[in-house]
């Protein structure tokens, strides 16, 4: 009689632990406040070729650009800049470039501009926030082949730790720190796809004027007790929504950075709500009805 193994000894060729979500199981929107409406549809959706979500926000005062699974808000009124720069994918950067210099003209005299790197274009909007876009990449970006794929924030040096540790103990995430040639940063991740990356920099930083991220988290009453035992929570907006802004080291209560997060339910009405993105290969001359939408994912073997 030969020994047969156990189901515990049998040989596992996978990494498992690539498959963990965290508690943070979605990556909704970055909401920065715009100044005009106008050369914001200019930037976002003639020059970034962004889609106007056509369900949400599609009067004069806001706008809700789609990008994959993600999305801007853009409300009118003072404008907000992130501190820090906005990571996105897209399939075709020279047709990007070719986008981004057709409205050059129409934002004149503001700050928008851009440049190519490569398989990178850094963007800037009339009002300084800046667009890290990237083309798809397996090794860096799974099969994303359109959305965001990273916040990057910058903070203070000598914070990343206890930056990680926070959304780790206090949210449930899963965060790691690491260090390459632009110095320390932590990784939380956000979503199957995204990531919350908290850089720290020599430069001083502005005042926070007030732009926040959205995310959607699995356990939604645990890191609300536990921030509220802090004294974090900023607004009980409602009955699936909550939002918070100061991050703190945990044993001094220092505030290690500031990013106001609207945080969201697995029962909030909008969570994983499905968002057109249009296929910007398919116009003009060329439209072939039934190839309007665009693939936000690779297929399998791709």
């Amino acid at each position: 009689m030969t020994d047969q193994p156990t189901p515990s000894s049998m040989y596992n060729p996978f990494n498992r632990a690539t498959e963990d979500v965290g508690n943070i199981i979605e990556f909704g929107h970055v909401n920065l406040r715009v100044a005009q409406q106008q050369q914001a549809i200019v930037f976002y959706a003639m020059g970034l070729g962004l889609t106007r979500d056509p369900y949400q926000r599609t009067g004069i005062d806001n706008a809700w650009m789609n990008i994959g699974s993600s999305q801007f808000h853009l409300p009118t009124g003072r404008a907000e800049v992130l501190r820090g720069v906005v990571g996105l994918v897209m399939p075709d950067l020279d047709g990007l470039l070719a986008r981004l210099g057709q409205i050059a003209p129409l934002l004149s005299g503001t700050q928008f501009g851009f440049e190519r790197h490569g398989d990178m274009v850094l963007a800037t909007c009339p009002w300084g926030n800046r667009i890290r876009v990237h083309a798809p990449d397996a090794a860096q970006f799974g099969p994303l082949r359109l959305g965001m794929p990273y916040v990057e924030v910058d903070c203070a040096p000598g914070t990343v730790v206890g930056i990680a540790r926070f959304y780790t103990e206090i949210l449930g995430a899963l965060g790691s720190v690491g260090e390459d040639g632009r110095g320390a940063f932590a990784r939380i991740a956000a979503g199957l796809y995204g990531s919350l990356v908290f850089r720290e920099t020599a430069r001083p930083l502005p005042a926070y004027d007030g732009h926040h991220v959205q995310i959607s988290v699995a356990d939604f009453s645990g890191p609300h007790q536990r921030l509220r035992e802090r004294g974090l929570v900023t607004e009980e907006s409602s009955q699936s929504q909550y939002r918070f802004q100061d991050i703190l080291d945990l044993d001094t209560g220092r505030v290690l950075a500031t990013l106001e997060h609207e945080v969201r339910s697995m029962r909030h009405p909008a969570f994983a709500r499905p968002l057109v993105n249009r296929n910007l290969a398919n116009g003009g001359d060329a439209f072939v009805p039934g190839w309007e939408d665009a693939a936000w994912l690779a297929g399998p073997g791709v």
